[in-house]
């Protein structure tokens, strides 16, 4: 068959280009709004502002967005890049509805609440499923997305004494010590395991239904691509 690298792949429709765009804005909007509002607030913290992993997690789709709408690339480094940040934002999605509903997480306007936990989210996932990658990830490769949860999960132990601040009830010991928190984090963790594995399979599912029946490039460390059957 005919080789096709990534680099040289279709772009995205240009109706996709322009959602993307779209949705961008409202993400720069949403996420820049509360501390622009409040930076002559004695109590506003910019630093733990971006201690939240849902701000952290909707920078990095303004990113996807973004980059997606302008240049569009098609390179496998994007693509994984891509992959790990809708994971991230799953996880947002999904430990927001589950877990953090009722819970005060310091974003108080409804519309801003709504978007970085709800719409963004979704316009990420949907954007994986509608123009997914055109090679194949390995499971493997998409459990590696995790070292930013965990490095996340680090940082905010590490800094949370010091700061006297830690984001979310899950991962904060104060209330029932080290032991419990700990037994919850590895069932959150293995959670997330189990959500790379479905967004990488989502993505691979939706590529043979976009691409072809039983087609899919194949990309190998070496950087060689090809067109394969299954």
């Amino acid at each position: 068959m005919t080789d096709t690298p990534a680099s040289t792949a279709p772009h995205s429709p240009a109706l996709v280009r322009i959602l993307r765009f779209a949705f961008a804005v409202l993400g720069f909007v949403a996420l820049a709004w509360i501390p622009l509002r409040n930076l002559d607030t004695p109590s506003f913290s910019v630093a733990n502002y971006f201690s939240y992993f849902t701000i952290l997690s909707n920078v990095l789709a303004l990113v996807v967005l973004l980059v997606g709408a302008v240049s569009d690339p098609q390179s496998e480094r994007w693509q994984l890049f891509r992959g790990a940040t809708t994971l991230y934002m799953v996880i947002t999605g999904i430990i927001y509805a589950v877990l953090l509903a009722d819970v005060d997480v310091q974003l108080t306007d409804k519309w801003i609440n709504d978007t970085l936990h709800r719409y963004i989210p979704l316009v990420i996932l949907l954007d994986w499923l509608i123009c997914p990658p055109r090679m194949r990830i390995s499971d493997g490769r998409s459990v590696t997305w995790l070292w930013f949860p965990l490095a996340y999960g680090i940082y905010t132990l590490v800094r949370g004494p010091f700061a006297d601040f830690y984001p979310y009830p899950f991962i904060d010991p104060r209330p029932n010590g080290y032991l419990q928190m700990a037994i919850g984090l590895v069932v959150l963790l293995l959670a997330f395991v189990l959500m790379a594995l479905a967004v990488n399979a989502a993505g691979r599912l939706a590529g043979r239904w976009r691409y072809g029946d039983g087609k899919e490039v194949e990309t190998h460390f070496g950087g060689v691509e090809r067109e394969v059957e299954e």
